[in-house]
């Protein structure tokens, strides 16, 4: 059974097999929590088992709910409506019953429009409006008009694959690369966007060039977008209507996952916590074998939703060729630290900043959380909330191991990064400090090999095997729901 990796553009066959009997999902993040409910949706859903080794579900998505009424994301805190896998998302959401606990963000609120980097010393604003693109706005020497007039007009790559920062240098200039897209793939993947593979990350932009020789007329004619065929739900419907362009959930994103185990709890699902899968091993019947502390489970299939450096340990020396591309597929740190501070105290309204690499290499950016979201501050008096994302690509050079830094550390050194680049010199009211060890992969070079080698090895030997999760196809709460569901759609076909 092929598992759910070939890229949008290199479709497989998958092969026919009949739904399995018992079904064990490893790892209770998203992807685990999504693959389980799909899992279930059928009336010849089979046994369905999920293992996660923590004491919670949810993975990444981690909510602070304070006395005081205030809500603090570790994690994800905004989930984007657009394309088919927003609106898959938002569908779920409307199926968990969720839909009142909804806070959306629409694209009429300054505070998705006021967007900006830290570089050079000052916050600066970035294109926000179509007048704006005729402006030369700093640290932009041109105004963005001059790279996007040229673009189509740039010979398409004949390269399998591409460095992020390399294709936007290429087609949009060396300034766009080295400030926009630098910060863009900080914000986004905490990594370097000159280590980054465009086909991976921006599989969109790739295909748009390939098929267009542009990516701006690539893109306008629709390149790379996934076709929505599902229910038109009322969220749905004043989602478009009042043109959301983020949401997220009044009690934080933790109460997605909750949601979601609550769910499969009432449909007969086992959930084991603090139980981690120690081996993966196949049977001479073709099925698994999935052994935990005291105990072995046998499945007809298994999903992995864990990282695959985690999913490499777990598998068998015979399955070498798998573990060998699982293992390449690397993942780095962040630091998330959460402020709140007494009174309105931003310089500015908008969503947040990002830092150039240039600038500085340790501090990704700053989310201004009360903008976004006030519904989330405390009630009474006004307060701030900010969170400081830290590390990354950078996380070993600046602070150390990531097992090891102390939290004092980084809580001092975002209470700098927000004084120094927003001017805000009192001292917080709340600090939380969260190290997520190993939480976001990169995508480097080559990706989509790894990816091939691994789908292929699966399918050649029909192992009982789905991969999903953030380490292959996006790393974003909608790209890990819609790949776990269409994982499950590949089983079931």
């Amino acid at each position: 059974m092929a598992p759910a990796l070939p890229l949008a553009d290199e479709p497989r066959q998958i092969t026919q097999c009949p739904m399995p009997r018992t079904v064990v999902v490893v790892g209770a993040g998203v992807s685990g929590l999504a693959a389980a409910l799909h899992l279930t949706r059928t009336a010849a859903a089979p046994k369905v088992v999920l293992l996660e080794a923590r004491e919670r579900t949810g993975g990444w998505l981690q909510t602070t709910r304070t006395e005081e009424g205030a809500i603090f994301e570790h994690g994800p805190r905004g989930v984007r409506t657009s394309g088919a896998v927003g609106k898959n998302t938002l569908q779920l959401v409307s199926e968990l019953g969720l839909d009142p606990e909804v806070l959306p963000v629409t694209y009429s609120n300054a505070v998705i429009r006021n967007r900006y980097l830290f570089t050079g010393g000052k916050l600066c604003a970035l294109p926000s409006s179509i007048r704006s693109v005729f402006s030369r706005l700093p640290p932009f020497s041109l105004p963005l008009v001059h790279s996007l007039v040229r673009e189509p007009f740039v010979r398409r790559s004949r390269e399998a694959d591409e460095s992020v920062h390399g294709f936007f240098t290429r087609r949009f200039g060396q300034e766009l690369a080295d400030y926009g897209v630098d910060s863009l793939c900080r914000g986004v993947f905490a990594g370097d966007s000159r280590r980054l593979s465009v086909r991976s990350c921006f599989p969109a932009l790739f295909q748009a060039e390939q098929s267009f020789g542009s990516v701006l007329l690539g893109m306008l004619a629709g390149a790379g977008a996934t076709k929505w065929d599902g229910v038109q739900t009322g969220m749905l419907e004043r989602a478009r209507r009042e043109r959301w362009a983020q949401w997220t959930l009044r009690a934080g994103m933790q109460a997605l996952p909750e949601a979601m185990e609550a769910a499969l709890r009432s449909r007969g699902v086992e959930i084991h916590l603090h139980t981690p899968v120690t081996q993966i091993r196949p049977t001479a019947d073709g099925a698994c074998q999935v052994l935990i502390d005291g105990g072995t489970l046998t499945a007809d299939h298994v999903f992995s939703s864990v990282p695959a450096r985690v999913l490499n340990r777990l598998l068998p020396p015979a399955w070498h060729p798998l573990t060998e591309a699982l293992s390449e597929i690397a993942s780095v740190s962040v630091a998330v630290v959460n402020l709140e501070y007494k009174g309105l105290v931003l310089p500015v309204l908008g969503f947040g900043h990002l830092v150039p690499s240039a600038e500085c290499g340790e501090i990704l950016g700053v989310v201004y959380d009360s903008c976004a979201f006030p519904q989330q501050d405390r009630p009474g008096q006004p307060t701030t909330r900010l969170t400081v994302m830290m590390g990354g690509s950078w996380f070993t050079a600046a602070f150390g191991e990531p097992g090891s830094v102390g939290a004092e550390l980084l809580r001092q050194r975002a209470i700098t990064a927000v004084r120094q680049q927003l001017g805000i010199a009192a001292q917080p009211l709340r600090t939380i400090v969260r190290v997520h060890q190993d939480c976001i992969p990169q995508y480097g070079l080559g990706h989509w090999k790894l990816l091939t080698a691994i789908s292929e090895f699966i399918e050649h030997n029909r192992l009982p095997l789905t991969l999903i999760g953030a380490s292959y196809q996006g790393v974003s709460v909608n790209d890990c729901i819609y790949q776990a569901q269409r994982g499950v759609e590949c089983l079931r076909d």
